[in-house]
C-alpha cells in the first residue's frame, strides 16, 4: 500500500508541477479528506473508499473553471 501511495504522490506532484501541462483540474484535491489528504473525504465517498458519491461528482464539477476552457 505504501508503494502505491508513493507512486500516486509522485505522479500527482509531476502533474501539478508548472510546465507539465497548460492547466490541471485537480480532482484529487477537490475530493480529498482534510484530515487525511491521501483519502477521499467521507462526504464524497460512495462507500468503497475509491469511487465518488453524487456529492463527490458535484465537488468535481465545482472544481472546473468553465471560463478557463
Amino acid at each position: 500500500m505504501e508503494a502505491r501511495c508513493s507512486a500516486r504522490d509522485a505522479v500527482n506532484d509531476w502533474i501539478r508541477t508548472p510546465g507539465a501541462y497548460d492547466d490541471v483540474v485537480d480532482l484529487d484535491r477537490a475530493m480529498a479528506d482534510s484530515e487525511d489528504p491521501d483519502s477521499i473525504a467521507p462526504a464524497y465517498d460512495s462507500g468503497d473508499h475509491l469511487h465518488p458519491s453524487d456529492a463527490g461528482y458535484r465537488a468535481m464539477a465545482g472544481a472546473l473553471d468553465p471560463g478557463g476552457i
